[in-house]
């Protein structure tokens, strides 16, 4: 087992951040809509769109939304070109960001992305640049009341790669995103209450910020993640706590 997670408050602040401002919704449904246009409006053959609606179900997002995202999707031949893309920067103190986008202007989104990094002190790099900084893995939560041998034997013996615990005791169980759903799927069915359970960007190194860095870079994921095409934003800083006390 592993030591105690670097990059827990990171996702915490982004998932309360989105809720506030009504933004989830929109970003899920847009998720949904570009698994379907991938793979095709089945569930069953298109993992990516399972993990969609999985995400978009424990947000309490309302299945008629989600029910249209999938038939527009499918059946839209005049609808809009969507595409993913992925810009990669660093911000202040060295933090590598790492922001995904769908788009249907590619020349609007990065304009929009680089001018966001400028403004708050970073700087919009090339691709790869920072994205071998990051191992795209699956995550579940569970709280630290439960058994910490029962959690290691029932994530482990459903393939999960390893089990780490934060700083209050709470347990992340790593998987591969080929594994991600069998592991969730066997947690829940030996009992265990699951927290935000997603497929993620876990940096494989953190860089940890005094309080002032913290809050210019915190300032630049929020501009990142207040523009319209934005659909995740990623980095590798470990922000101390009270920099989220007084926010």
């Amino acid at each position: 087992m592993a030591g105690h997670s670097k990059w827990a408050n990171i996702q915490h602040r982004k998932s309360a951040q989105d809720a506030k401002r009504g933004r989830i919704f929109t970003r899920l449904v847009r998720e949904v809509s570009t698994a379907v246009r991938v793979a095709g409006p089945d569930p069953a053959s298109n993992p990516r769109l399972r993990l969609a609606l999985d995400k978009a179900n424990a947000a309490n997002v309302p299945k008629d939304n989600l029910e249209r995202a999938i038939k527009r999707a499918a059946g839209d031949a005049e609808g809009q070109v969507m595409e993913e893309v992925t810009y990669e920067g660093y911000g202040v103190g060295g933090v590598a960001v790492l922001v995904e986008c769908i788009t249907d202007n590619r020349n609007r989104t990065v304009a929009e992305v680089r001018h966001a990094f400028s403004k708050h002190g970073g700087n919009l790099g090339a691709d790869g640049s920072v994205a071998y900084l990051f191992n795209r893995v699956g995550q579940i939560g569970l709280d630290a009341d439960n058994d910490e041998e029962r959690v290691i034997e029932v994530a482990l013996e459903s393939g999960a790669e390893d089990v780490v615990r934060d700083d209050d005791g709470n347990f992340e169980v790593i998987t591969d995103p080929n594994d991600y759903e069998a592991v969730r799927d066997a947690l829940r069915e030996a009992g265990f209450t699951l927290n935000d359970p997603q497929v993620t960007m876990r940096p494989a190194t953190s860089v940890d910020l005094d309080v002032d860095t913290a809050e210019s870079v915190l300032k630049l994921l929020d501009a990142l993640e207040d523009l319209d095409d934005t659909q995740q934003v990623y980095a590798n800083a470990q922000f101390p706590e009270e920099v989220f006390a007084e926010r």
